[in-house]
């Protein structure tokens, strides 16, 4: 019996090409059946349908609420050392983050959050890749603002506040 399910499962493979199937002049991904489980071979796809690097994966990100604030209490947990520092605010390097999400209950301002909750323009996401870039890394807890209070709740700090200076780092 087993034979028979293998040489049915060649049969189909052969009979409805593989996992990239060209339909209509364009090439679409085809779901594996139950019997085809093998990945997508994305490296034989059109260019521009293959995933870049970011399209499966999370991150999380830094936003509004940590300028001025910058308890610096996520930077202890952090497993991979993604966050960096600029005068008034931290980042996470969306490349570097593992997506393990230690991180986000520890700030007291709840400032990080996922990707998937970013602006519809992709604001924060595109401000920590772009900081991350420039800033000194930051893998030590350092001393957050005397005056952090003040600004803890407040809102739209980052068109306020916000200073592309870059930190000093650990």
């Amino acid at each position: 019996m087993s034979r028979d399910i293998a040489t049915r499962a060649a049969g189909r493979f052969q009979k409805h090409g593989p996992p990239w199937s060209r339909l209509e002049n364009s090439w679409v991904p085809r779901a594996p059946s139950r019997i085809d489980k093998r990945p997508l071979d994305f490296e034989n796809a059109p260019a521009e349908l293959r995933p870049t690097s970011t399209e499966f994966s999370m991150t999380y990100i830094v936003t509004d609420a940590c300028v001025r604030c910058k308890f610096m209490d996520c930077v202890e947990v952090c497993p991979v050392d993604c966050f960096y520092e600029g005068e008034n605010f931290l980042v996470i390097n969306p490349d570097e983050c593992i997506d393990c999400g230690v991180c986000e209950p520890e700030c007291p301002v709840d400032a990080i959050k996922p990707d998937t909750e970013d602006e519809a323009d992709g604001k924060w996401l595109r401000v920590n890749a772009d900081y991350a870039k420039v800033w000194p890394n930051i893998t030590v807890k350092g001393e957050p603002p005397a005056d952090r209070e003040e600004f803890e709740r407040e809102t739209g700090k980052f068109e306020k506040y916000f200073s592309e200076k870059p930190g000093t780092g650990s």
